[in-house]
């Protein structure tokens, strides 16, 4: 099966490049002038919808036999069955903003956990590629790539917030009293943007540790099995598995892991 999926991740890549391409040459490098939520969600479905269009009908012809899970902001994943888990802009925020720290991404999901993952970064360092199939490692522009051992007060660690749509007033609160704590803790904190792709930078060592609060599969499951494929510890903000159910998230190298539990201990 391994080697199936390897087979697959190769034609899952280049779909994922080809989409990331186009959109990569409608981006403007000044920010979208959209003064309302309104407007910013009009031009973004106008570059976005085209994008998810394409994918699909790529990923469908590579797996028909699989679902697509057509909305992954909800945060939810089927728990049975075969699904395509898809985000042409994730990251849109940069994206619209001019920035290039945006991604597409791919992840084909079994029975609820991710089998394949693509994470690509069109204009990041001139384009970043990061694919990991399950049990088959992971690799970072066609290289084995590893997580990086360092002490936790020199480290740079990322976040996000907790997803919007789940409007939950226990994870921002969360979200906030970490942030204090892990800031005191580490050199830098930083959100980078897209999810995935902070996640995936665990796995090779250009971040330290990233920690979430809050239900957020759809924008999880890749960057969390590139990382674990790399040998990164990938857990819930408790220090148990981290499933596509968990309620939150910590990805840390595995020396700095149990260090970060504790800092995240300060958490109510």
């Amino acid at each position: 099966m391994t080697n199936e999926l390897w087979t697959l991740v190769r034609g899952v890549e280049a779909a994922v490049r080809e989409v990331g391409a186009k959109l990569a040459a409608r981006r403007s490098t000044e920010p979208i002038t959209a003064r309302t939520v309104e407007e910013a969600g009009a031009r973004f479905a106008e570059l976005d919808g085209p994008a998810a269009a394409e994918l699909r009908q790529q990923l469908g012809a590579l797996r028909p036999q699989a679902g697509w899970v057509p909305e992954e902001l909800d945060g939810s994943v089927p728990a049975e069955g075969e699904w395509w888990l898809c985000d042409a802009t994730d990251g849109a925020v940069q994206y619209l903003l001019g920035h290039p720290h945006w991604a597409v991404t791919a992840t084909l999901v079994r029975d609820g956990a991710a089998v394949l993952a693509v994470v690509h970064a069109p204009q990041l360092d001139g384009g970043r590629t990061y694919r990991a199939v399950l049990g088959g490692g992971a690799e970072l522009d066609g290289r084995p790539i590893a997580p990086l051992e360092r002490e936790l007060a020199i480290t740079v660690a990322a976040t996000s917030q907790p997803p919007q749509v789940a409007g939950d007033p226990v994870a921002l609160r969360r979200a906030g009293e970490s942030l204090s704590a892990m800031a005191g803790a580490v050199l830098a904190v930083r959100n980078l943007g897209p999810t995935a792709l902070q996640v995936a930078q665990v796995g090779s060592g250009h971040l330290a540790l990233f920690w979430e609060y809050g239900q957020d599969a759809g924008n999880l499951l890749a960057g969390a099995l590139i990382a674990s494929e790399t040998g990164a510890a990938v857990t819930d903000t408790a220090g148990a598995d981290w499933t596509a159910g968990s309620d939150g998230i910590l990805v840390a190298a595995p020396g700095l892991h149990a260090r970060a539990l504790e800092v995240l201990r300060a958490v109510r």
